[in-house]
């Protein structure tokens, strides 16, 4: 099983590109589980046509009385969707919130169940910390990959959870695959980019341009490789598949 987790700064196109790394992995012939971990339970709802039911939605809804196909949702080809969700607004902490979610999948015995080939863990990466950092350092997770644009708050944040990862290095924790340029037309974004991969001793693996074909197709709530899988936009995100998968091969080497 090949676990990964994508982290970015909220806003950045991480879970999209999660989603569509999904998709592009299971047109491969792989079996995905992707693992939405941000409070707003958005991740996979391209994936899966649909906003599905978080883990805490269903904790809240129905006590402790659930079962594997309360939080388990088939998506797009061989995909499986999970969200983790968040605390009710106001009270309680998200961090934690992916902790519990966590818990009850392991308790559940999702992963035994669905024997997914590869495991994506989409996380918010403003604040790595508490919960937010669990697919780093619980063991989840066994290699990260940080989508930014050259904007700089993305790249502050990029910065932020390389920093985080190196800490969590120290004890055999995920490894930093590297960082996925997620273009929003910036000037010299590339050089930006790199400059700061140089800084974090990592590199870009794969750059997505940008196209209103992404749009496209959330507008349909599906992924780009579902909506247009001839298209442009599809093959990158194929590409970025193999990027990935390649990276994961030589790390693990």
């Amino acid at each position: 099983m090949i676990k990964i987790a994508i982290y970015g700064k909220g806003g950045i196109g991480k879970s999209t590109t999660t989603s569509n790394l999904s998709a592009a992995f299971s047109l491969m012939g792989y079996r995905v589980l992707q693992v939405g971990c941000d409070p707003k339970a958005d991740s996979t709802k391209n994936l899966a046509g649909y906003k599905i039911p978080s883990v805490l939605d269903q904790l809240r809804s129905k006590s402790n009385d659930i079962s594997k196909d309360d939080i388990v949702f088939s998506g797009y080809g061989n995909t499986f969707c999970v969200e983790a969700g968040g605390p009710t607004p106001g009270i309680g902490c998200a961090g934690r919130g992916i902790i519990t979610a966590f818990e009850k999948m392991e308790e559940l015995g999702v992963y035994e169940t669905y024997k997914p080939d590869i495991v994506l863990y989409d996380v918010l990466g403003d604040v790595v910390c508490g919960g937010f950092a669990m697919p780093i350092r619980g063991g989840y997770a066994d290699y990260v990959f940080i989508v930014t644009s050259g904007e700089s708050m993305a790249l502050y944040a990029a910065s932020n959870i390389a920093y985080a990862i190196k800490n969590f290095g120290t004890r055999n924790y995920a490894k930093l695959g590297g960082i996925i340029l997620n273009e929003r037309n910036v000037e010299n974004e590339y050089e930006l980019t790199e400059k700061v991969a140089n800084e974090i001793e990592s590199n870009i693996v794969a750059q997505i341009p940008r196209d209103d074909t992404v749009q496209k197709a959330e507008a349909l709530t599906k992924t780009v490789i579902e909506a247009f899988p001839d298209s442009q936009m599809a093959q990158s995100y194929i590409n970025l598949a193999k990027k990935v998968l390649e990276v994961c091969h030589e790390q693990k080497l």
